[in-house]
């Protein structure tokens, strides 16, 4: 298993009419999380794109428990759980101090940017993420 948190702070631009973060922003807080523990593993979405591999996401769930609100501090835990084959699954837990706001998870597949066709996980890759699940 692997696990990354990374703090935030809510910008007044990431809120609705109602003070509270409009829905739509918590999936660019889910990317976050997902770089930081990719680049936790020493795997870099740069990379990955360079070498002409895309991480498209297959799907997203996401549960609201409470709203975050302008100026909160917000911490995004993201966990990789299961060792990755051609599809990798991030879960995310969004605190604001010990309040548990938001529970989500996001699947994502391994693609080959010039033919946009699904492939395995690319040998380098397993082999960044391999010491964290043995």
């Amino acid at each position: 298993m692997i696990q990354e948190e990374i703090k935030l702070r809510v910008r007044y631009a990431e809120t609705d009419q109602m003070g509270f973060v409009y829905y739509g922003n918590y999936a660019q807080y889910l990317e976050l999380g997902r770089v930081a523990v990719m680049k936790k593993a020493g795997v870099s979405y740069r990379e990955l794109e360079l070498s002409g591999i895309g991480l498209p996401v297959k799907d997203m769930n996401i549960q609201f428990l409470r709203a975050a609100t302008y100026d909160d501090e917000i911490r995004v835990m993201t966990t990789i759980d299961t060792m990755p084959t051609n599809r990798i699954t991030f879960y995310y837990k969004i605190y604001r101090e010990l309040d548990l706001l938001v529970e989500a998870s996001t699947t994502l597949f391994f693609m080959d940017k010039a033919s946009l066709r699904p492939l395995r996980m690319p040998n380098w890759v397993e082999n960044q993420l391999k010491p964290f699940f043995n």
